[in-house]
């Protein structure tokens, strides 16, 4: 079972975790990522390009199913506006061993933030600015290679 999704809407962990549970797997590893406060964020605002980053997103989640052998994995990302304590993403994966389940879910997390097209913006008492991409990112991601 694949599911991917990018919406505005908030993510149900609930939900989320119980599809991903229902496939009867051993292990099932999860991360949320919360939009951060950090250095006064006042708003994070996260643009995508659709269709190509849901595409993105299945592509690495069809990988990392072949490569763990899972029995099911959920990306759900979130779009739009949001506040510092909301979750802005959710990777849940299920495989036969807690091993695989957690080295897929770090693969899926790692490699969504430099491989599926998101754009973000921070507001903070200063203003607005776009978020650089980050060389720890971008080695994160390379040590699945």
């Amino acid at each position: 079972m694949i599911r991917v999704r990018v919406s505005p809407e908030p993510i149900d962990m609930a939900t989320e975790l119980a599809g991903v549970e229902a496939a009867g797997a051993g292990g099932v590893a999860s991360f949320t990522g919360i939009v951060r406060a950090d250095d006064g964020v006042e708003l994070l605002e996260l643009e995508h390009y659709p269709g190509a980053t849901e595409a993105a997103l299945t592509r690495l989640t069809e990988e990392a199913i072949a490569r763990w052998g899972l029995l099911a994995a959920s990306v759900v990302h979130r779009v739009g506006s949001m506040l510092p304590g909301e979750r802005i993403v959710l990777v849940a994966t299920a495989a036969p061993h807690r091993t695989a389940a957690l080295d897929a879910c770090a693969f899926l997390i790692d490699r969504l933030k430099t491989d599926a097209p998101f754009w973000k913006r921070e507001t903070r008492a200063g203003g607005r600015r776009w978020v650089d991409a980050r060389d720890a990112d971008d080695a994160a991601a390379r040590r699945w290679d």
